[in-house]
This record gives structure tokens, C-alpha cells and sequence, in this order.
């Protein structure tokens, strides 16, 4: 026994658990095909029974045949050999499906006795075909009653034994599964819940605990791998706290280091001049690094000069001297493109204003937009630093975080003002084009009206005179078509209504019939591609109400195959032969130059006192999801 309780611990978990679990499978499979042959047994006796039952019914149809006589001989030989049949199925049994008798003595005499019975009864039959009479069925069938209880007392027999085994084995699952809980106790619960208190101990700070080793199989390794993790837990412990204070010191910097940078982001977002933008991030720069002085300097646009944009903790002599050097003239050179530190030696650099305000070292930071720089900042120290390579890493991202804003700031500035140059040129075009020709015209009239003055000739003054007042009303008119002219706009979903009101406008000016014809329906067009077209329109119909001489005008707004919109007048027209239109014509160069902007293209039809036409296409455009 003793023996057999060192081998047991000694065994592997897995040996264990196949023992315990092939002995319950054993007595699983024991029971359960117990069960099954006692149930194939209850199966071939019912069904014996059945067949028995059978036996009964052929004897009263035997005994109703020879009664009533019908059909004679061959009447009786089919249920004579079904007779047979049945007899001889209850003796061997059906492959097939569970019939058979039971093999007690007691079935089976009964079964002798109806086989007996029968061939009794044919035996006294001629030609071997059986005709019993009422006595000699009943005779046959008290037999066959006896074979079917000896066939149900048999199988009372099983029912009770099947009973039995099926009480059995619930006493058997619950004894076995007592057992299993047991050994599962000893083999799996036991080393579990000890190491399970090791753990508690562990977790509340008993690095002391240890888990006793008892057995070799896995839950001794785990126990022995306890014990060696405690200890090796236990060892560690003492220089934990150091590393977490460490660790967390090592956090709280980069924290702020990332609210420097994020502060600085935001900064740079809402500022809106590139000195406060320069003030703002040397300040933040300077606190960053723990530098004594900062300087900013910014290339100009010669990129000969490097400007101090700003500074900070500077002597004002240093300042001052420092204002605008040469890139490249201090001591520390050019900046790479990564933070470094440059030593600033007395006997070396005694010459240099940093030398003379008592700074040791300087940190250059390069200023660099898509690899090009554009400026640098110095931080200066008293006292040698240190910076960490996170440091480093804060100081580039500072930096290329305020290259980028200026930049920024630059390019806004840049585009403004492009914009406005535009804007002032293309009035300026627009006065020229109209009102400075009116006023030049009227000059001239101004200058030949004093000499008929001078001359006495009152005709030619009262003539010049109407000429001027002409002039001055066509100058006010183009001042109207002008203001008409800038503060026409669409609506940014359809070109039609802003037509629309053009031509109400054109009417009211001119006092020349109007009309507006629209051809399909299209997807409107981009906002400002509407705005150059209907500014051309706008200079079409201002040359018909300067130049035409029209009653009335047609425009035509088509929008399939492509955009086309046509300006029919039919005033006095021209002959492009001998006047071919070209740049010229102020008002078709600035129809053209509109429509270029957009890629449309205009055309010219004109005939002598046939009217002119202005066709401005657009080919195939994208237009604007009407959603």
C-alpha cells in the first residue's frame, strides 16, 4: 500500500486523471451495454410474442376454412405454410431485427408442445394440408396461449433485472461521481487552492510565502515554480520603488512636455503677426530648454542677412550688436538640422559677444520649411546643459512647428496681397477700358470748345457743348455699368436668374427691348465659372448699348451639347473683313481675357446693317452636383 501511495505521487497529472477516467469509463461501458443486451432481449421477446399472436390467429383461420369448406385443398396450403413458417421463425429467430424465444426450459417446452400440437394435427390431415375442427383449434391454441406466457414470464424476468441495473446504476454514477470528486480533490483541488493561497499572500505583500512541494507531477512543478517566482518576486521588490519613482519622473517630464508642445500649437494657430508669433515661441522655447537667453533670427528674403525677430534674457548691448549679422558669422556656425549644443569657450571666443556676457554654451535650433532653412533660434546658458535626446526631440518639434506657422503667415500674407493686386488691376483695367476713355474724350472736347470760344464761333461751342454733355452722360453710365458690374453676383446654384436681372438692368439702362431665351436644362456650373460668364455678357451688351446703334437685343442661354450663351443685336454691325476683330477692340479683349480665365472661348458675327453676334462657348465642363 505504501508503495502504491509513492507511485501515485509520483505520477505524472496526466496519468492520474487516465486512470481515474478509464476505470469510470469501464464501468460506463459495463453498465451500459448491460442495459442494451437487456433491452434486446425485452425487444426479441415482445416480438416473439407477436409472432405467437400470429400463431393464434392462422389456427381460428385454418379452423374457419374447414368449416366453411370454401376453395378446398389449396385454400388451406398457403396458411399451412405460414403455419409452418411462424413455427419454425420462433426457433431461429430474424437476423434482421431482435425476434426470438427465450432459451429457458421452460419457453421452450411450450414451444415442443404447440410444435407438437400441429404436427399432430397434420398428420390426421390427408395430402398434409390440416383442416382442425372447433375442438382441435382450441385445442392448438390453449398451447400457443402457455408458449406466449412462458414468453411473458421470461421477460417479466428481464423488465425486473433491467430495473434493477437501471437502480444500480444510479448508485453507481452517484458512488462514482463521489469518487471522481474525491480524487479530483486530492489531485487538482488540493495543489489549486494552495497555490491559490500562495497567490493571496503574494498579492497581500507576504513575498515570504512559499507553497509546499509534495508531489512530482505538474502541480509539484507549479508549487516549485511558485517558490522560485516568490523568491525571485522578493529579490526584485527591493529595487522596484526606486525604478517607479524613475519611471514617473520620467512621465511627469514628457507630460510636460507634451502641454509645451500642445500650448505652443495652439499658439501658433490663433497668431496673427510672424514678431508675436517669434515672441511667443522664444519665451516657450527658452522655458523648454531652462535657457538663460534666447535669440530668433529669421533669413530676409536676399537670404544674406539673418534679422533677430526676437529675444529674450539678452544683455541690450548684445542685442543691439546682434541685430543683423551674416549667416553663418557667429561662432557657432550654421545649425544642423537637429538641436546640438555648441561649447562656448573664453580663451576661443573671447571676441564674441556670447563669450562677453558670461554664457558657456549655446543650443542652435535650425528653422527649416520642406529642407530649406529659414532661420534659427540660439538658446544661451550660464551653466553647461544636459538636454536628454526627448529634449532634443521637443526643442526640433518647437521648431518646426513655428518654421511652419511662419511660413504660414508668410504665404497668407503673400496671397492677400496677390489678391488684392488683382483685384486693383483688374478695376484698374475696367477704368481704363471705360471711364478713362470718357474722360479723355471729353478732354479733347474740353480743349476745342475753349478755342471756339476763343474764335467766336458760337455754333461750333454750342455743338462742343452738346458733345460733352453726351460724353458726361455716357462717362455716368459706364460709372453705373461699372458699380453694376462688381456688385453682380450669382447665386451659386443657377446663371439664369442673375441674367435675368442683367437684362431688367439693361432695359431700364438703355431703353432697348431685351429678350431672354433658354435652351434645356443643365447641372449648374461652379460659382465663379458663372461669375466670368456673366461678367461677359455684361461687357456684350455694353458695347450694344455704346456702339450698336440697336432696337433690340436677343441672348440666348443653351446648355446641351455644352454651355453656350449667344448676344444677338440688330443695330448697324460692321464688316469683319475690313475691320477683323482683335485685341484692339478693348471691350472683346476684355470679354476674352474673362472668358480664358474659365476656358470658355468667344466668337464674332457681324455683317453691315445686319446687327452683330457674340457667342461665348464652353466646352465640355464639370459642373457642380446640384445637391
Amino acid at each position: 500500500m505504501r508503495r502504491m501511495s509513492i507511485g501515485w505521487n509520483h505520477a505524472h497529472l496526466a496519468t492520474k486523471v487516465g486512470i481515474l477516467g478509464g476505470a469510470l469509463l469501464c464501468i460506463a461501458l459495463a453498465s451500459i451495454s448491460l442495459t442494451l443486451w437487456i433491452g434486446w432481449q425485452l425487444e426479441g421477446g415482445a416480438a416473439a410474442v407477436n409472432e405467437a399472436g400470429r400463431l393464434r390467429m392462422q389456427t381460428w383461420r385454418l379452423a374457419h376454412q374447414s368449416a366453411g369448406g370454401g376453395g378446398g385443398g389449396e385454400s388451406l396450403r398457403p396458411l399451412t405454410q405460414a403455419y409452418d413458417a411462424s413455427l419454425q421463425l420462433l426457433v431461429d429467430g430474424d437476423p434482421a431485427r431482435p425476434l426470438f424465444l427465450p432459451r429457458d426450459a421452460h419457453t421452450l417446452q411450450a414451444w415442443r408442445g404447440v410444435r407438437e400440437g400441429w404436427q399432430q394435427l397434420k398428420s390426421t390431415a390427408t395430402d398434409g394440408l390440416p383442416a382442425p375442427t372447433g375442438a382441435q383449434a382450441e385445442a392448438l391454441v390453449q398451447r400457443i396461449d402457455i408458449l406466449v406466457n412462458a414468453i411473458e414470464v421470461r421477460m417479466a424476468g428481464w423488465s425486473s433485472l433491467l430495473s434493477s441495473v437501471q437502480l444500480a446504476l444510479v448508485g453507481l454514477a452517484i458512488a462514482a461521481a463521489m469518487i471522481f470528486l474525491y480524487a479530483s480533490h486530492l489531485v487538482v483541488f488540493a495543489p489549486v487552492d494552495r497555490l491559490r493561497r500562495g497567490l493571496q499572500a503574494l498579492e497581500q505583500g507576504a513575498l515570504g510565502a512559499r507553497v509546499a512541494e509534495d508531489s512530482q507531477d505538474e502541480f509539484g512543478d507549479l508549487a516549485r515554480g511558485f517558490n522560485r517566482m516568490a523568491q525571485r518576486l522578493e529579490a526584485v521588490y527591493q529595487g522596484m520603488a526606486d525604478e517607479v519613482r524613475a519611471k514617473t519622473a520620467d512621465l511627469r517630464l514628457e507630460q510636460q512636455r507634451l502641454a509645451t508642445l500642445y500650448e505652443a500649437t495652439s499658439f501658433a494657430a490663433g497668431a496673427s503677426s510672424v514678431r508675436d508669433l517669434g515672441a511667443g515661441f522664444a519665451e516657450r522655447m527658452r522655458r523648454a530648454a531652462g535657457a538663460d537667453a534666447v535669440a530668433m533670427r529669421w533669413l530676409d528674403p536676399s537670404q544674406q542677412r539673418m534679422v533677430l525677430l526676437a529675444s529674450q534674457g539678452m544683455p541690450p548691448a548684445m542685442a543691439e550688436a546682434e541685430r543683423c549679422v551674416a549667416p553663418g558669422a557667429c561662432h557657432c556656425g550654421s545649425p544642423g538640422p537637429h538641436a546640438k549644443v555648441i561649447p562656448i569657450s573664453r580663451e576661443r571666443d573671447h571676441k564674441s559677444h556670447c563669450a562677453k556676457a558670461g554664457f558657456v554654451a549655446v543650443t542652435a535650433v535650425a528653422l527649416t520649411v520642406q529642407g530649406r532653412v529659414m532661420g534659427e533660434v540660439d538658446l544661451l546658458f550660464r551653466d553647461p546643459p544636459r538636454p536628454s535626446q526627448a529634449d532634443r526631440e521637443l526643442l526640433d518639434s518647437l521648431a518646426s512647428h513655428l518654421a511652419s506657422a511662419m511660413d504660414s503667415l508668410r504665404n497668407d500674407a503673400l496671397q492677400r496681397e496677390a489678391a488684392v493686386a488683382e483685384e486693383r488691376g483688374m478695376l484698374a483695367r475696367e477704368m481704363h477700358d471705360s471711364i478713362a476713355q470718357s474722360l479723355a474724350f471729353m478732354k479733347i472736347q474740353l480743349q476745342l470748345l475753349k478755342e471756339a470760344q476763343r474764335g467766336g464761333k458760337s455754333d461750333a461751342a454750342v455743338r462742343l457743348i452738346d458733345e460733352l454733355e453726351l460724353g458726361l452722360k455716357e462717362c455716368t453710365a459706364d460709372v453705373r455699368a461699372l458699380l453694376m458690374h462688381f456688385r453682380t453676383r450669382t447665386d451659386g446654384d443657377d446663371l439664369l436668374p442673375a441674367l435675368q436681372q442683367t437684362l431688367q438692368k439693361f432695359r431700364l439702362q438703355s431703353g432697348l427691348l431685351a429678350e431672354l431665351e433658354v435652351d434645356g436644362h443643365g447641372a449648374p456650373l461652379p460659382a465663379d465659372v458663372q461669375v466670368q460668364l456673366l461678367h461677359v455678357v455684361q461687357e456684350a451688351l455694353a458695347n450694344v448699348r455704346k456702339h450698336a446703334q440697336a432696337s433690340q437685343v436677343h441672348v440666348r442661354l443653351a446648355h446641351q451639347p455644352h454651355w453656350q450663351i449667344d448676344v444677338r443685336d440688330d443695330g448697324r454691325g460692321f464688316d469683319m473683313a475690313m475691320d477683323p476683330p482683335d485685341d484692339s477692340h478693348v471691350g472683346l479683349r476684355i470679354m476674352r481675357e474673362r472668358a480664358a480665365k474659365v476656358g470658355a472661348a468667344v466668337a464674332l458675327e457681324s455683317q453691315p446693317g445686319r446687327g452683330t453676334l457674340v457667342r461665348v462657348s464652353l466646352p465640355e465642363y464639370e459642373t457642380v452636383n446640384p445637391s
